[in-house]
């Protein structure tokens, strides 16, 4: 059985699903256009970050960083290579939708690879499947070919 609950993503129990995180995205991402944050950055003040627990395995995380404009950003959502398929992505979203509504932000906001980045296709349909639009740069953010923005209002 799985379940979802708050982490520390500076925990060691965390670091080899952030380390796989950073590596992908280090990979499929130009430098100059990467955004992901590092384990430091997802543990700073204002930030909601959740794991999945399979039993004592860490298979998904995502986080939710508050922006100024009253929305919340989705950051770092991953899944386990090995866990991929069940279900484990729309789980973390779904739990950063309540979360984000239980605080009372008016949307949720991201940037992932844009469309010429086969890398983040999966990314973008389930993103697409779970009513996040494409949008324009969220705060933060500017114009950038590599990385698509997208939102959803709650």
């Amino acid at each position: 059985m799985s379940d979802i609950r708050s982490a520390d993503p500076r925990a060691p129990e965390m670091r080899p699903l952030l380390q796989a995180h950073l590596e992908h995205s280090w990979s499929a991402t130009p430098q100059t256009s990467n955004h992901t944050m590092d384990a430091e950055a997802l543990g700073g003040a204002g930030i909601a970050f959740f794991a999945l627990h399979e039993d004592d395995e860490v298979l998904a995380c995502g986080a939710l960083k508050p922006l100024p404009d009253g929305t919340a950003e989705v950051k770092s959502v991953h899944v386990a290579a090995h866990a991929r398929g069940r279900g484990f992505a729309r789980r973390i979203m779904a739990h950063l939708e309540t979360v984000a509504r239980e605080r009372g932000f008016n949307a949720l906001v991201l940037e992932t690879g844009a469309g010429h980045l086969p890398e983040y296709a999966a990314a973008r349909r389930l993103y697409e499947a779970l009513g996040y639009a494409y949008c324009g740069p969220i705060p933060g953010y500017g114009l950038d070919p590599n990385s698509a923005f997208m939102r959803r209002d709650l």
